[in-house]
């Protein structure tokens, strides 16, 4: 573990940011050029270690790539999936959930494996299904599990509870058209969290010509058929933006970066949140290079905001309750418990540890400022959270981070670029 300690701002942040690309949407192109008809060429794949480890795994499964210039990737799509490799999943949930289905498509078994913590993280809904539409699924539903096709699997239309993750749903929808029968999802359960990301798989599948229907409410079908090969361009991660625009409102600053229009991520609902804590937000630019704004001279204030449709922003909203005016109540984000590690429990413990009042509802966290101290942060192997102590950090001397190493997984050079953002070199 590589252990940091957070730089103080001394005075408001102002600049300009480069965000690297979505690892969200970086995750899906990879995916469905492998899965294409024809070769297709990514500008601005996410460089971190859930994206190499979706690469590693598409390799296993028969796909190719080949790194051009200028950061430009070619995909050499899997002709036919080949079953039988093994694939680490890490910490990463894409590729933990998206990759079965493309395994389904093998005879031969592909074994899936990981992270201590990835066994902890939901996956049997997703294994259940795939078993029900015909795959061969080894027991336990947990890592390491094994998946195959072979003849037994052709799709189909399936019910599953997709209350714990949206992937369960955006993994059938990504391989479905690739299923014999197709496939259709419809949703059984709780609500289902983070629907933006569904729509954003939705979108891509209709950018390489697979149609999307909806039958029903929280129902989505593919039809058998090709994937169009496409040269794309991959967004900036606007998760990761919010989180670096969200220095500007704890220090009372200015930042700007790009945010295009039209987004496939959930563009306007990241701003909302920081608008809730007291940030003004403002555009310039044209559609093809708009820019957004973000200032904190008003300062941070408390809120009570629903983070279900952007649960992975939950830790920088925690981290901007605790250093608001006033207490803040954060909402709709029961789910997050199954994510890296138990984000709730997590953010309540290292809160608290700080000097912060931070208490577990059963949704979410009730969070009081108070006076805070300096004292080590630990991640949880958790980039969200470290660029939660990170924020902290910006208004508390002394915070450290116990490893800013797993900051990698969707920001491989994170302590630079947050340093960068102070004109300070550590």
């Amino acid at each position: 573990m590589i252990p940091w300690q957070a730089p103080v701002a001394t005075r408001p942040v102002h600049g300009d940011l480069i965000v690297p690309g979505s690892k969200s949407a970086s995750a899906r192109s990879l995916l469905l050029a492998a899965l294409a008809d024809g070769p297709s060429v990514l500008t601005g794949v996410l460089d971190s270690r859930d994206t190499s480890l979706m690469r590693a795994g598409l390799t296993a499964l028969g796909a190719g790539f080949d790194d051009l210039p200028d950061g430009r990737l070619r995909v050499r799509p899997a002709d036919p999936v080949a079953g039988g490799g093994d694939i680490d999943c890490g910490l990463a949930g894409t590729v933990l959930r998206f990759l079965p289905p493309v395994a389904a498509l093998a005879a031969s078994p592909t074994r899936f494996h990981g992270d201590a913590a990835a066994s902890a993280r939901p996956i049997a809904p997703l294994l259940d299904a795939l078993a029900a539409l015909g795959a061969s699924v080894s027991r336990p539903r947990t890592l390491p599990f094994t998946v195959a096709g072979g003849e037994g699997f052709s799709g189909g239309e399936i019910s599953l509870d997709a209350s714990a993750s949206s992937q369960f749903v955006s993994a059938l929808l990504l391989a479905g058209a690739r299923f014999p029968g197709g496939v259709t999802v419809g949703h059984v359960g709780g609500s289902v969290p983070s629907l933006p990301h569904i729509e954003m798989t939705c979108t891509l599948l209709e950018h390489r010509g697979v149609k999307v229907d909806h039958p029903a409410e929280l129902t989505w079908r593919v039809a058998p058929g090709p994937i169009a090969a496409l040269d794309e361009v991959v967004e900036p991660d606007l998760t990761n933006a919010a989180s670096l625009l969200a220095a500007a409102l704890v220090s009372g600053g200015t930042l700007s970066t790009a945010w295009p229009e039209g987004s496939v991520q959930a563009a306007d609902h990241l701003l909302a949140v920081l608008t809730a804590f007291g940030a003004q937000v403002s555009y310039s630019g044209s559609r093809d290079g708009r820019r957004v704004q973000v200032s904190g001279e008003a300062g941070v204030h408390g809120a009570d905001l629903d983070l279900h449709e952007v649960s992975e922003l939950t830790p920088v909203a925690a981290a901007l309750a605790a250093v608001a005016d006033s207490p803040s109540v954060l909402r709709g984000v029961a789910h997050i418990r199954g994510h890296e590690t138990d984000r709730l429990a997590a953010l309540a413990a290292e809160l608290t540890g700080l000097g912060v009042g931070a208490l577990e509802t059963a949704d979410g966290l009730a969070i009081t400022p108070g006076p805070r101290h300096a004292g080590t942060f630990h991640t949880h192997a958790d980039h969200r959270l470290a660029h939660a102590a990170a924020l902290i950090g910006l208004v508390t001397p002394g915070v450290q981070l116990d490893d800013v190493g797993c900051t990698t997984k969707t920001l491989p050079d994170f302590p630079g670029l947050w340093s960068g953002l102070l004109g300070a070199d550590r």
